[in-house]
């Protein structure tokens, strides 16, 4: 009976720990008609409550908020973007300058005019119209979009013959929302979209975006291939491989580095000479890539006495996206010899170890390293 009953409360904290988990906001029942979304794309980083826990799922969002969830949405926050729209209400330092230059190059907004008006509440047109644009185009004409829209919206002859096409693919993709609590379906463009109905649009979208990207999102989204070195055992899920602990990546020093004359402590740099890839040619490092870390230990060789040691200690990597990431490793400097210089180096010893600029050295890495294979940023 015992055992019986340590078995029930086993079961009963488990299954109360993962209703937990799965509904992390107090204010968002299991049962809410947003719960699903809200919840994956909160774990998943693209949503955020509240300091207080809550998510308040009525409350509105502004266009800078919406702009950046929609790219963090879709993978892209670490898009590079050459050439920034300039806008007379947003300046740099705003704190989603980034992500909305980023939406205007991935087409999901246009700059109509010199205002972005960051502060203004979305309009469920605006979110609705932010996600279609991030999808492919579909050929849908007035008649056909029309008469989809005819069969669910009530308030569909509000609407302009371009908004009509606009919504015919929108509801194609499933990304107009409509709140359960609705006595009838309504699109209701100007009213301001609320957290839960952003939730939804941006969950479709991103689902959607999986198979039917716009043009320049599928190139993004694209894994990147080429030839290079072939980092064994790589394991490649979705977009995002990992480098397993233990691999070896192989850099070119860039200043002469000895036993006899460098000291502990001495900063060294290396650069990436050619792409690092998995045996599928994904590129995991970029040729052009830049490592860097410090001696850690070094020893000099000296006859009869002891044999040199080098021993190079890598903290730092940045990429060709100018990313500075963490990349632990090491390598332990070490000559190619033969069994019979193993035996002497072991009897007489003195040996000097030595390497030379643009030599290859082989880093062995201390721990797994995730990449996204979409645009090389390693992810923390």
């Amino acid at each position: 009976m015992k055992k019986l009953l340590l078995g029930l409360m086993s079961v009963l904290a488990v299954t109360f720990m993962a209703v937990n988990t799965a509904f992390a906001y107090p204010d968002v029942e299991a049962n809410h008609w947003a719960a699903k979304e809200i919840n994956e794309l909160s774990e998943q980083g693209v949503l955020v409550g509240y300091p207080d826990g809550t998510f308040q799922p009525d409350e509105l969002v502004t266009r800078a908020e919406f702009a950046a969830m929609a790219i963090k949405a879709l993978g892209q926050e670490h898009a590079q973007v050459a050439q920034p729209v300039t806008f007379e209400d947003i300046q740099p330092d705003f704190w989603a300058y980034d992500a909305i230059q980023k939406a205007l190059f991935f087409d999901l907004i246009s700059a109509k005019d010199s205002l972005f008006r960051p502060d203004d509440s979305v309009s469920r047109a605006e979110a609705i119209l932010v996600a279609s644009n991030a999808l492919s185009d579909r050929d849908i004409s007035y008649a056909k979009a029309r008469e989809i829209l005819a069969k669910k919206y009530a308030d569909f002859n509000t609407l302009t013959e371009e908004a009509v096409i606009n919504y015919g693919k929108a509801e194609i993709f499933e990304l107009i929302v409509v709140q359960p609590s609705m006595d009838k379906a309504r699109i209701e463009a100007d009213r301001a979209a609320t957290r839960a109905e952003c939730a939804v649009i941006l969950y479709n979208m991103k689902e959607q975006a999986k198979e039917n990207p716009n043009a320049k999102l599928a190139y993004a989204m694209k894994k990147k291939t080429g030839e290079g070195y072939v980092v064994p055992n790589v394991k490649v899920d979705g977009s995002i491989a990992t480098i397993p602990a233990g691999s070896f990546l192989p850099v070119q020093v860039t200043g002469y580095l000895s036993s006899q004359t460098s000291e502990i402590g001495d900063i060294y740099t290396a650069k990436i000479a050619q792409n690092c890839v998995t045996s599928e040619n994904y590129i995991l490092f970029q040729e052009g890539a830049y490592v860097r870390g410090q001696l850690l230990d070094v020893v000099k060789g000296r006859w009869f006495i002891k044999n040199g040691v080098l021993y190079l200690d890598n903290a730092l990597i940045t990429t060709v996206n100018d990313q500075t990431a963490k990349l632990k490793g090491y390598c332990d400097v070490k000559k190619d010899r033969n069994w019979f210089m193993q035996f002497v180096r072991a009897v007489f010893k003195g040996e000097k170890l030595s390497v030379s600029a643009d030599s290859t050295i082989f880093i062995k890495t201390f721990s797994p390293i995730k990449v996204d294979l979409t645009n090389g940023w390693i992810l923390e």
